[in-house]
């Protein structure tokens, strides 16, 4: 069976309500202050059947101007609209307003029908259908059938059903293949069952056991049981009006405007990239940083305008810009919306989100007008390669392409071959897939170049720099898996070496520089006097006049070149005396065996400050191992 869904739209009190009850037996007014008062206040639903496996979700809306915040959100998903004229008033206020919100929020086919045309006369009937013919004229309904009914006597249904079973031919099927999307129009409490929401499915399809999120807010549950139509079902799809029964969730945490998604896939946001159209009709410009109140789905939220070019839109003008949004809201790529202003509540414009989860956009920036322009009517390879260059130093996963793109990912998989064979996109990560642009890659790569040449300019004892400190000065804003392909390019390119956990420059040796050479000399000489208790850093420090740092890069290099030998921390000896006390522990181990602390003090003749540390020097040095507090010769 084919599902859709058709929606009535038009001025209050011209029969919208009184036509889905004509059609389908079901009165869409259940509230009681809409009985008392004869008006649709909120949405109404029902269903159609027709033959050939048709059936259609009927969304009932307001017409009331006051309630168009709450009929834009039952256009929401509509496939067909119903564009209700009643034949003795004609076009009307709401009328004009219903259609402009139609067509911004992307409906592409209707019928209008002019009800009450049994209380008017032929002629009449023929003025009125002449009039609404000119006033559709350019657009969307431009074409479409108008058929005149009487909902009191039925006159004129039956040619209705059949215009609508011929439309239906012609209008796809929403996405089956797509993850679920449910965006919320009603939210009540059954006895014994709990929470149950209500709205049109837009993509794929809900089963029952199902973990689902309702976002923003986060909230995870369960799908108990689901209802279309007022049947129960294991598995409500895309197109339907579906009753969906959640466990795990109160009904007070859930609201008009919350959205029923797969739990863990889709991410909110506060700021969309899109293309507005701002209708002829808007009264004045809409200034840059103009707040207004975006609707989507089912949902209406202030936002911030935000004008990359120019500092105003003028009436009928349609621009690129940014929607930066007072809460988290869930968009995706092609959804459509419609701005609306505060006071007077009027309609502004609309179009289409292009990307859902943009960065901070510098105004007049080419980059980003290339980007959405791409974005919108650029084929797919222009796309993904503008995505990627936009990233710049973060880099962007495939998922993310797929939440800013709206593509699948077979198809940026497509895109991505070309991209990478011609070396214009690189592949980072390998799970998740993340990709950086060239020109990112290349300010990378020169990045850590740099900063291995600042550090060896402020370290020249050190002959590189550990992998480790390296890794670290990426930039935050950039992965740090991005440093493995980075430093294997340098090595490819001859601009590192890669010596164990050490990244050098080729042909680097460390060294000291002409006017420290002096300093190294008075060093090895105050080890050499001090021999078996020389001085400590601290001491050498105060004796030399240097920085604790610059002696200590002097002392290194003197152990890597074998001039000195470093015994713990601050504890360095000239080689020598190292050598002497070496030869005298062993001789005494060959002797003796073993030998305690005290032994080796009596032995050498070293305080304790100088005789732990030297043992411990030579377990390292695998000439000794300890034994309780005994230390015999190792063996090999």
């Amino acid at each position: 069976m084919k599902h859709l869904i058709l929606g009535t739209a038009g001025h209050i009190d011209h029969g919208k309500t009184s036509l889905v009850k004509a059609l389908t037996g079901i009165d869409t007014d259940r509230l009681k202050e809409e009985k008392a008062r004869g008006i649709t206040i909120e949405l109404g639903f029902a269903h159609l059947e027709l033959p050939g496996g048709l059936r259609f979700g009927i969304v009932d809306v307001p017409g009331h101007e006051r309630f168009v915040r709450t009929m834009v959100a039952g256009v929401g998903g509509m496939d067909l609209v119903l564009l209700v004229v009643a034949a003795d008033e004609g076009i009307m206020p709401q009328t004009r307003e219903h259609l402009e919100i139609c067509q911004l929020l992307g409906v592409k086919r209707g019928i209008v029908v002019l009800t009450k045309k049994d209380l008017v006369e032929p002629d009449w009937l023929d003025l009125v259908t002449e009039e609404v013919r000119e006033y559709l004229a350019g657009s969307f309904l431009a074409a479409a059938p108008i058929v005149a009914v009487s909902s009191r006597s039925g006159d004129g249904l039956p040619a209705l059903k059949d215009e609508l079973a011929r439309l239906a031919g012609e209008i796809e099927q929403k996405r089956l293949d797509a993850p679920f999307r449910l965006p919320v129009d009603r939210v009540f409490t059954v006895t014994g069952f709990g929470t149950v929401v209500t709205g049109t499915l837009l993509s794929g399809g809900i089963s029952v056991g199902e973990e689902v999120e309702i976002l923003p807010a986060g909230l995870a549950c369960r799908v108990r049981g689901v209802q279309s139509f007022g049947c129960k079902v294991e598995r409500g799809e895309a197109g339907e009006r579906l009753a969906v029964n959640l466990q795990g969730v109160d009904h007070g945490e859930v609201e008009r405007g919350d959205v029923v998604v797969p739990k863990g896939l889709y991410h909110t946001t506060r700021a969309v990239d899109v293309r507005l159209n701002y209708l002829a009709s808007a009264s004045k410009e809409l200034r840059h940083r103009a707040t207004v109140r975006l609707h989507s789905a089912t949902y209406e939220v202030p936002a911030q305008v935000i004008l990359f070019d120019g500092n105003a839109l003028q009436p009928g003008e349609s621009a690129y810009l940014q929607l930066r949004l007072a809460r988290p809201v869930l968009l995706l790529p092609g959804d459509p919306f419609v701005v609306r202003t505060y006071s007077p509540q009027a309609t502004l414009g609309g179009g289409t989100v292009l990307d859902p989860a943009p960065p901070r956009r510098r105004r007049r920036s080419a980059e980003a007008l290339a980007l959405l322009e791409a974005v919108e009517s650029g084929g797919d390879q222009d796309r993904i390669r503008l995505l990627v260059e936009s990233s710049l130093l973060t880099g962007i996963s495939v998922q993310e392409m797929v939440n800013r793109s709206g593509m699948s990912g077979k198809r940026i998989d497509a895109a991505l071959a070309p991209l990478l064979s011609g070396g214009t996109v690189l592949q980072m990560v390998k799970e998740p897939r993340i990709f950086l642009g060239k020109d990112a890659f290349a300010a990378l790569k020169q990045r850590l170049s740099e900063e291995l040449r600042a550090y060896l300019a402020e370290n020249p004892m050190q002959s590189g720099i550990s992998k480790e400190e390296l890794k670290s000065r990426i930039p935050k804003r950039s992965d740090p898996r991005f440093f493995g392909p980075l430093l294997a390019v340098m090595e490819k390119e001859e601009g590192a070496i890669s010596d164990r956990d050490i990244v050098r420059l080729p042909g680097r040796q460390a060294g000291v520089a002409r006017g420290q050479a002096e300093l190294q000399s008075l060093l090895e000489e105050a080890l050499a006097k001090g021999w078996g208790e020389p001085p400590t850093l601290k001491e050498l420090c105060a004796a030399l006049a240097c920085s604790e740092k610059q002696l200590l890069d002097h002392a290194n290099l003197l152990c890597r070149e074998g001039r000195a030998a470093k015994v713990k921390g601050d504890i360095f000896y000239a080689p020598g005396a190292v050598a002497e006390i070496r030869e005298k522990l062993a001789g005494y181990l060959r002797e003796k065996g073993e030998i305690t602390p005290n032994d080796f003090r009596e032995l050498t003749g070293l305080s304790r400050k100088f005789m732990i540390p030297l043992l411990e020097y030579f377990d390292q040095e695998r000439l000794t191992i300890r034994l309780g507090d005994k230390r015999v010769l190792r063996k090999g």
